[in-house]
């Protein structure tokens, strides 16, 4: 069954950037410079609010991306 995702424009960027670069970990500098660019500025707690909803819209698939603690995020299939 097909179900589709609602996603604002930067939850869309930073799935589309997890599922081309799966199993690394991304600290939310790595995030920020490859998904938002480094010619704007925002705050590194932004990755965070965006990474709540892009997991929201995930519903059943939201442990895909994975908080590392200490280090970042990364979206992984493995469930090890």
């Amino acid at each position: 069954m097909e179900k589709k995702l609602h996603l604002g424009p930067m939850e869309f960027k930073l799935l589309h950037f997890f599922m081309t670069h799966q199993e690394r970990v991304y600290s939310r500098d790595q995030l920020l410079d490859n998904v938002w660019g480094t010619n704007t500025y925002v705050e590194d707690r932004t990755v965070d609010v965006h990474i709540r909803r892009l997991r929201k819209a995930l519903e059943t698939h939201d442990k895909l991306i994975q908080t590392v603690r200490g280090s970042g995020y990364r979206f992984s299939t493995r469930t090890d």
